[in-house]
Formats: structure tokens, sequence, C-alpha cells
């Protein structure tokens, strides 16, 4: 089954503006990449739409009042992160750090508006630390070790997050607990990534397999990762994402595991990826949205085709939102309705379409 991304805050209420400063138009070709593709519409009053076809995806947001609209093809920006300053970030790791080589790929390829700028640990020769050294990322090891001379203490590690210009810090799989003078000096800066739905199977002792044994043990049909900002105890600061997988019957806790950190892949880069462009904003109550500043194409169809190796056909890019598609089809039900009524005043084209005709034509 395939798994849902569920991002806190949903709405479907999003609305879009078209006008810009400028009278110029675009009419750019969809090229083969297995990135999604965004289009940017600030400064253009007109886009050239030719071509309708795929599906619509469905993606579960927080409410927007303005679409600008991104880019995953290589050499463009997202409206959001234009004029932004890159982000410099700090990663605490613990084990093999995939989700930090995620966020990497993440800030080399593009989609991640920063910097890998520091890489702190409590275990020097992990896999995350290794690879870090690999790429020429510092390592600082926190905190210092009961039979090592090496490590700094809080405050220290304070100063040299400040130092490396750290600007948010990032938790992938780092299994001690954050030190208070961290969690002050970062305020809504800090977040972590969980391997359950939280809050349940969260909390002290609540890490790796252990996880995932509960969960299966617990008879839950679901479970995912939990994408939440760190305050000064385990696993309880304020939710940002979540996402969802099956548990099947036959899982065992590596099984679930696997398709579970899978999806912690693309969630944590796509969490990190709304810290770095600012996109996140806070409720009343104190919950966290993530605001859409993008407009996702959805590339599902071309990616499926590239996957079958078949050769895609050069198209025209479509602005493609649940509003905009509403618009046009009322656009064109008014024009069928126009040209029924034409035809039966003229009687040179046949008997009036009924309702769930038009309907079709219109869906």
């Amino acid at each position: 089954m395939e798994s849902r991304t569920l991002i806190s805050g949903c709405s479907s209420n999003s609305r879009i503006s078209l006008i810009g400063r400028s009278e110029k138009s675009i009419d750019l070709s969809l090229v083969r990449s297995q990135k999604l593709v965004f289009l940017k519409t600030q400064n253009f009053s007109k886009l050239d739409l030719k071509w309708v076809g795929a599906r619509r995806g469905v993606e579960c947001r927080s409410s927007v009042e303005r679409v600008e609209g991104v880019v995953g093809v290589e050499g463009f920006e997202s409206e959001s992160s234009v004029g932004l300053r890159r982000k410099k970030l700090g990663v605490f790791v613990s084990g093999g750090g995939s989700n930090f080589r995620s966020i990497h790929d993440g800030t080399v390829g593009g989609s991640v508006h920063g910097d890998v700028a520091v890489v702190v640990t409590n275990k020097p020769e992990c896999g995350g630390a290794e690879y870090a050294r690999g790429k020429g990322i510092p390592v600082i090891v926190f905190p210092k070790g009961s039979n090592s001379s090496d490590g700094v203490s809080a405050a220290d590690l304070v100063d040299a997050l400040r130092a490396y210009g750290v600007d948010f810090v990032l938790l992938a799989g780092y299994l001690k607990l954050i030190p208070v003078e961290l969690v002050r000096a970062y305020p809504k800066s800090i977040l972590n990534i969980h391997p359950a739905l939280l809050p349940a199977f969260g909390g002290k002792g609540y890490y790796g397999m252990k996880v995932h044994k509960a969960v299966i043990a617990s008879g839950a049909r679901f479970s995912g990762p939990t994408v939440h900002f760190v305050d000064e105890h385990y696993d309880t600061g304020r939710i940002l994402a979540q996402g969802v997988v099956p548990v099947l019957a036959s899982d065992t806790a590596e099984e679930l595991a696997a398709r579970v950190l899978h999806e912690e892949h693309k969630l944590y880069v796509e969490a990190t990826s709304a810290l770095c462009d600012e996109r996140i904003v806070w409720r009343e109550d104190g919950v966290p949205l993530i605001r859409s500043d993008r407009v996702i194409r959805p590339a599902e169809l071309f990616l499926a085709r590239e996957k079958k190796e078949e050769k895609l056909k050069p198209i025209e890019l479509l602005f493609y939102t649940g509003n905009f598609r509403n618009y046009l089809q009322k656009l064109f039900s008014g024009a069928i309705l126009l040209c029924s009524g034409v035809c039966s005043l003229s009687q040179n084209c046949g008997p009036e379409l009924d309702s769930s005709q038009m309907k079709s034509f219109a869906a």
C-alpha cells in the first residue's frame, strides 16, 4: 500500500493570485526530470496554458492565502525562498545518519534552502559522523564521554553552534536528551523526528526497534514518523508533520521499521525545507502549521512513464491547483451551456445537452 504524507493543519481553501507587475507571459516545456515541477507566478499576469491531462495530486497542508509556486526542475527556486538567506543547520546524530544524509542531499540538490554547517554526535565513530567528515563538515562531540577527554559542555556547545552561525538544530537519530541551555538558546528552532505517530509510542525508552515492536504488539493498524519541535522532555514538543504507513498483519519490527524509515526521509526533508523557507507559522493556541507557498505539479504520471522507459513528448506546463481547476471547470461548463443554447436556437447542431452530459464535459 502506498504511504501518504499528512501535514498538520490540513485545508483545501487555498486561493491563487495570478496578477503580477508585468505583462510578460510564460511558455515553458516539461523536461525529462525525476523531480517535481514547480512554476513561479509572481511578476506574470498571463499564463499560456495549453495542456490538461494529469490528475491532480493530493496534498494535505495548512490553509494558505496565496500560492506563489516553486520549482523542482534544476535551475529554479521556490518563490518563498527567493531573497531569503540560506540557513545554516546543525544536525545531531548517534547512528548511521540516514536522515542526516537525506537532508544533506536536499541542501546540495536544492530542495532545502540551507546548508549543514556542523554535526554534533555522542558517538564520534558512528556512521553519521564519518559521513560528515567525508563531506568536509566539522564534527563536535557532545556530551563529553566518561572515559574520554573529547567532548564539550552544554555551554560550550551553544557557543560553538553560534560560532558556526547555526540557525536551526535538527535531531536525526540523536539518542541523548538535549540540554536545557540549548533549548533556551534556540526556541522554536529545534526539530526532531520520531519513528511513530506521537503522542503514542513516545517518551523515554521509546527508540529504534523498541518503538516498532511496541506498535506491532499494540495491534495498531497504522504507524509512521512524526516531526516535532523539541522542548526539555522526550517527544513532548509540538507536532509539525506526520507521515502514515500501514502496519501489516505479517509485519516484523524490521519490516515496519524499513517502511517508516522510507517515509522519514521524505517527511524530514520537507519539514526542513519549510523551516529554511520560513513557511512555519504558529496558531494562536501554539500549534505550528506549514504554510504552503507551493504549487506542486503531479509528477506521478511522468515518473511512471519514465520507469517504463517510454519517451516523453514535450508538453507545456499547466498551472494546476484545486481552486484553479474548479475555475476552469466552471468556465468550460459555461462555454458548453452557451454553445448548446446557440445550437438550439440555430437548430443546426442537434439536440441540447442535458445536465448530466454537461457535467461529464466539465469533469
